[in-house]
């Protein structure tokens, strides 16, 4: 196994896999961000296809503007999404910490639009709890890179 010391100094880290050479990119963690990234993928995917059927079975009224930033957020996921599963090993944790980042703004935002009120409650809720499962995930994985 090729390994050198991660840019933390702690921990060997495996170049081929993007983790630390004592961790495997395989597991139940592997596998629920390799998950969360094909996610990101067909959910960007209907965002940019069908906004306004989105839109609907959210609970939301379809408008030109939320047509539009539907597709917007539709792109990011998709980004996302390919860039951690086409991602050389080295490169996988940046892609994750990016969307870590992605999905902490998005669930905060979601909680404030709770508290604040203002959209529907079942359609905040339900996407705030979306995005705070892939935080959560995401902040496993950073934690347990971290350690």
């Amino acid at each position: 196994m090729n390994t050198r010391e991660h840019s933390t100094g702690t921990r060997p880290f495996d170049q081929s896999t993007g983790t630390p050479a004592d961790e495997p990119d395989r597991g139940a963690l592997a596998s629920a961000l390799r998950g969360l990234a094909a996610g990101r993928i067909v959910l960007g995917a209907a965002a940019i296809v069908a906004p306004h059927a989105m839109a609907r079975a959210s609970g939301v009224r379809p408008s030109p503007e939320l047509g539009y930033m539907t597709r917007v957020f539709g792109a990011r996921a998709i980004a996302l999404g390919l860039g951690y599963l086409t991602a050389p090993g080295p490169e996988r944790s940046r892609w994750q910490r990016l969307a870590l980042l992605v999905d902490t703004l998005d669930t905060a935002h979601g909680a404030a639009r709770l508290a604040r009120g203002g959209l529907p409650r079942p359609t905040a809720l339900g996407y705030t709890a979306l995005t705070g499962a892939y935080m959560a995930i995401g902040a496993t994985r950073l934690a347990r890179d971290l350690s």
